[in-house]
């Protein structure tokens, strides 16, 4: 009989007899889960199924017919000797060979007398020795006969095990099979027959759960059914593996310097790196640092594909280069986009490229719980990446060489980070270097190395060449601290500190106006910082009539409200569809599928803002993007007045630009006053002006005596708020307001009622 032994590991199960580390057989129960158990649950299964026994459940006990036919071939005798034991089971199995024989027999009588010195008595030596037979000749036959070679047998089961069950896989652990038990519901069943584990051993690793709801044989057998078809999906299998991060001597980035043929001896695996750094470890070495690191891998030759601030999206053309279909389950997606991979250079490099592709998908299949939409996106854009940047990456690759691709400053997207892990997969060291530690990154992987230091220092692009080089002095770096203290959560702003903002509409009694209309924005109601994005409150609102009808108040009230940063429109309508416009042929160009071409608009000829602030230009066009998606105006996709909102929108006059190019989120915020005293109403392009400035950040005021719906045809109902000041005057020309007087009663405060 062999010997039982505890694995070192749970591999050693595979191994031939004369390979493992101490010559045995294997019995171990497993009781909690682990991803590392997983796996090997599904290989052992696998083996099992092909040179072994799968129990699932409980050993049907034999029936009526089985123990009848037994009986009319073994009679009905009994004895606890080893000649009866030979006899008898070479009648009963007459294929097993010699040796095979003599280990079962033996094996039976052990267990028998373990029996025997338990206090079973003969009664119950004889039921448990024809129950072993039966399950020997109905269950165990495939099996008995492949005893004594260097290839164990194997058993699965997976179940609560009764002790006759127990009793007849001691007989079969001791002949030379290898056993797992799969305790899903806890190993307390099993210590209540074996409480000193004196057959079977407990597998223990760290980090062990209870088993996954789901988890049984048949999860397992689906699961090993989607592998095979994955399988079929990679084709021939790639010749070499990635071997990430293990041959790192430290956790640092000036690993990735190491020579590749130093990293490892192995032919079948390439050695690559896999690192997100957040933060700096010294802001004033950084920069000269990260340039040094970047020259000795050029000196290296090593292939260095660097993007700084993201990477690019696809673009149009590049995603309708990808042929794709639609599709309705993950196994069509893979199978249908694998062919977009192409590398005919190198096939063993193609045949890795093709397997992370589909192992990422299906792990993003589990991620996001199966949408076929989402994740051919997804693919997508892993393809188009793949396509642009593979010739830089890969170039007359062989092996063991290992380009090395550089992420810095952003790696803000989901499909940023799955590309980062997709290329962690080939020969390619990935480097992902975030020095602002406010840049978010959803980057994870387990083979992914993270290192983070306490320091930030924003950066917008790697030094790649000395004149990009940015070297802080102390002094410098020390004002920046002191001023993160001073304008982070103090209230306190620096001048043009924040690039991003939402604009809230304030609702607001009709005496409020005055209050609110000269005050700088962080006094207002509603106004907050989230983020790196502010929260700007504005006014909207129409004042009809003229208080008492009195004109003179009425002409002073408003030229008190004529800031420095007002506008002033004396008259409807203020723009026309016949005014010259430079964007509005080309305004077709630049709107595919409901979203604004950002690029096409900022590379055209007749693009009017690149002269504003990158950050100023980002917000007007984010919230053009914002006015087409909430159809502000009448008519917008469907007649194609969405065409006219962006040749409105980019074609903002001189005196406005100005204004918005010195709008700080924090302070004080443009202004436009419109004045219609006449019958006339807002044009479509006056409309498209006052809903985009208001989205822009603009308080705006409607000065409307006659109280007519004169701004209503284009906008929503109850768009603007409306107060009504007093009686309605007509036929009104509105006054040079250099000559208005403001006196006494005469001020703003007469207006809204005060003295």
């Amino acid at each position: 009989m062999l010997k039982h032994v505890v694995p070192g590991k749970l591999n050693d199960f595979f191994l031939p007899l004369s390979n493992r580390p101490e010559k045995g057989v294997y019995f171990c129960r497993i009781a909690g889960y682990t991803p590392a158990i997983e796996e090997f649950i599904k290989q052992y299964y696998d083996c099992a199924r092909r040179t072994g026994v799968i129990i699932d459940g409980r050993i049907p006990n034999p029936d009526t017919n089985n123990l009848s036919y037994f009986s009319e071939m073994m009679g009905a005798e009994f004895r606890l000797d080893l000649p009866f034991l030979q006899a008898k089971l070479q009648k009963w199995l007459p294929r097993m060979s010699d040796g095979a024989r003599d280990t079962v027999v033996s094996a039976i009588f052990s267990t028998l007398q373990d029996m025997l010195r338990h206090g079973k008595n003969e009664n119950m030596l004889r039921n448990a020795y024809i129950k072993y037979m039966c399950w020997l000749y109905y269950k165990f036959e495939r099996i008995v006969n492949q005893l004594g070679g260097e290839s164990l047998p194997k058993i699965l089961y997976d179940g609560s095990i009764s002790n006759y069950e127990l009793q007849l896989l001691v007989v079969l652990s001791r002949a030379g099979c290898d056993i797992v038990l799969l305790e899903r519901a806890g190993d307390s069943p099993y210590l209540q027959l074996d409480p000193r584990s004196e057959y079977a051993s407990l597998y223990q690793e760290p980090g062990m759960t209870p088993f996954p709801q789901q988890f049984d044989l048949k999860w397992v057998q689906s699961e090993l059914a989607k592998q095979a078809n994955r399988q079929r999906l990679y084709g021939a299998p790639p010749a070499v593996r990635n071997c990430t991060n293990a041959w790192m001597k430290k956790p640092e980035i000036k690993e990735i310097l190491t020579d590749p043929k130093a990293r490892g001896t192995d032919p079948g695996l390439f050695y690559n790196g896999f690192i997100l750094q957040r933060g700096v470890e010294d802001k004033l070495l950084f920069s000269n640092d990260i340039f040094s690191f970047y020259k000795q891998l050029k000196s290296q030759q090593r292939r260095v594909c660097l993007l700084s601030g993201g990477i690019p999206a696809p673009t149009p053309e590049e995603i309708s280069s990808i042929r794709r279909q639609n599709y309705t389950n993950m196994d069509q997606l893979a199978a249908g986009l694998v062919p977009n991979i192409q590398y005919p250079a190198n096939p063993d490099l193609q045949r890795c490229m093709v397997k992370a592709f589909i192992d990422l998908l299906y792990e993003e299949s589990k991620a996001s719980g199966g949408m076929i939409s989402r994740l051919t996106n997804k693919a997508v854009y892993l393809l188009v990446w793949l396509r642009r940047y593979q010739k830089e990456l890969f170039s007359n690759w062989k092996m063991p060489e290992t380009a090395v691709w550089i992420l810095f400053g952003k790696c803000a997207t989901a499909n940023e980070a799955l590309f980062a892990r997709f290329l962690a997969r080939l020969p390619v060291d990935v480097l992902v270097l975030l020095p602002d530690l406010n840049e978010n990154c959803p980057l994870q992987d387990p083979s992914l190395l993270e290192l983070r230091f306490e320091a930030s220092l924003p950066m917008e692009r790697f030094p790649a060449e000395p004149s990009q080089m940015r070297v802080s002095t102390a002094a410098y770096q020390a004002e920046r601290e002191l001023d993160t203290l001073m304008y982070q959560d103090s209230g306190l702003y620096r001048n043009q500190q924040y690039g991003s903002a939402e604009t809230v509409t304030l609702q607001t009694m009709y005496e409020e106006i005055e209050l609110l209309w000269d005050q700088e924005l962080k006094y207002r109601p509603s106004f907050a910082v989230t983020g790196q994005t502010v929260t700007v409150p504005v006014l909207l609102e129409k004042i009809c009539g003229v208080k008492d009808g009195q004109m003179n108040p009425y002409w002073a009230s408003i030229k008190k409200l004529i800031t420095p940063d007002t506008t002033v429109i004396r008259s409807v309508p203020w723009l026309s569809s016949l005014d010259p416009n430079p964007i509005k042929p080309f305004a077709t160009q630049f709107l595919k599928n409901g979203r604004l071409q950002k690029a096409a608009i900022k590379n055209h000829k007749a693009y009017p803002y690149g002269i504003l602030r990158p950050e100023m230009q980002e917000h007007l066009l984010d919230k053009l993007q914002l006015l087409l998606d909430q159809r502000t105006i009448a008519g917008t996709y469907q007649n194609g007045t969405e065409y006219t909102v962006i040749a409105t929108a980019l074609n903002l006059n001189k005196d406005l630009l100005r204004q918005i190019q010195k709008f700080d989120f924090t302070k004080k915020n443009p202004k436009l006053i419109i004045i219609n005293t006449t019958e006339k109403i807002l044009s479509l392009e006056d409309s498209i002006l006052v809903a985009y400035l208001n989205l822009v950040g603009f308080d705006i005021l409607f000065f409307v005596p006659t109280g007519y719906q004169c701004i209503e045809k284009y906008l929503p109902a109850g768009y603007v708020n409306e107060h009504t000041l007093g009686d309605y005057v007509y036929d009104l020309s509105v006054p040079d307001f250099h000559s208005v007087q403001e006196s006494g009663r005469g001020s703003i405060r007469r207006l809204f009622g005060r003295s």
